[in-house]
């Protein structure tokens, strides 16, 4: 299944896609695509649903954030032996592990906004993982259990801020608008395998980035092992899990970053596409 969600910002209802590309409105069968609504037994009742009986979605609404009510937004860093390679950095031995503010999600296709004070504003197309049910301390085995889903993230960042003002990372990933989720929550039946799907980013139409998950170091059923066990995982907990080469910051002779009219493309292979517009905060 492809799950969505539409409408206005903040009034989003949940949808299901639909084989012509049409939306079913499924908000007469769970209350959003979100938190208890992504356990296996609530998408199995949305699986059996006969969509022929529910209302469309109207032409060209907007799609929000493919998940509401974000418990967490955790995000992996250096998780590509390629991304690794270009800034280098050596291969962590670990997960790098970092927080995104839940704050900073958006849709899809939404505005994103280039803080006040940023000089290093940069793109990286990721996979997310869905979490479907509560995970603690489980097997890498097991996880798959736990997955309601996948979907596109761009883990948007300002480096300057990242990198260079002290402390975490996260004052550099946690800007509002840097966490554009979807456009679809796509099932774990419909992705088949999530270490081996094409990903790519485009930037005023040139290609930046154009990877694979194949070339990541921790994949996803080991980070969801991983991270429960050292924090408990919700339905609804979404984990970002690192970009292939091509950032702007590892640009060859000069790194290149966003500026308020630029526009990114973005896309994973199975799970849909972005497009967004920079503008100034």
């Amino acid at each position: 299944m492809k799950l969505c969600r539409f409408g206005a910002a903040g009034a989003e209802r949940p949808g299901l896609v639909l084989a012509d590309g049409g939306i079913a409105d499924l908000s007469d069968v769970i209350p959003d695509i979100a938190i208890n609504a992504l356990e296996p037994h609530n998408l199995e009742r949305v699986r059996r649903t006969d969509v022929g009986k529910l209302a469309r979605a109207p032409a060209a609404s907007r799609l929000g954030p493919c998940v509401g009510r974000v418990g967490k937004f955790i995000a992996i860093g250096l998780n590509y032996a390629d991304h690794a390679a270009e800034t280098g950095a050596k291969i962590p031995a670990e997960p790098i592990v970092f927080m995104k503010a839940t704050s900073c999600i958006v849709g899809p296709n939404d505005t994103v906004l280039k803080p006040r004070g940023s000089t290093k504003m940069d793109w990286e197309v990721e996979l997310g993982v869905v979490i479907g049910s509560d995970a603690r301390y489980v097997s890498e085995s097991d996880a798959p259990k736990h997955i309601a889903g996948y979907c596109v993230i761009n883990d948007i960042s300002e480096r300057a801020f990242q990198l260079e003002r002290g402390g975490q990372w996260d004052k550099g990933k946690g800007c509002d608008t840097f966490g554009p989720l979807g456009p679809w929550l796509v099932t774990p039946d419909e992705v088949g395998d999530p270490t081996n799907l094409k990903m790519w980013l485009d930037v005023n139409g040139t290609r930046r980035q154009d990877g694979s998950t194949r070339t990541m170091i921790f994949k996803p059923h080991f980070l969801v092992s991983y991270l429960s066990q050292f924090m408990s995982l919700q339905a609804g907990d979404v984990i970002t899990t690192g970009t292939p080469p091509g950032v702007g910051m590892a640009m060859k002779p000069n790194p290149i970053f966003l500026a308020p009219g630029d526009v990114m493309e973005l896309g994973i292979e199975k799970l849909g596409s972005q497009r967004q517009v920079v503008a100034a905060a």
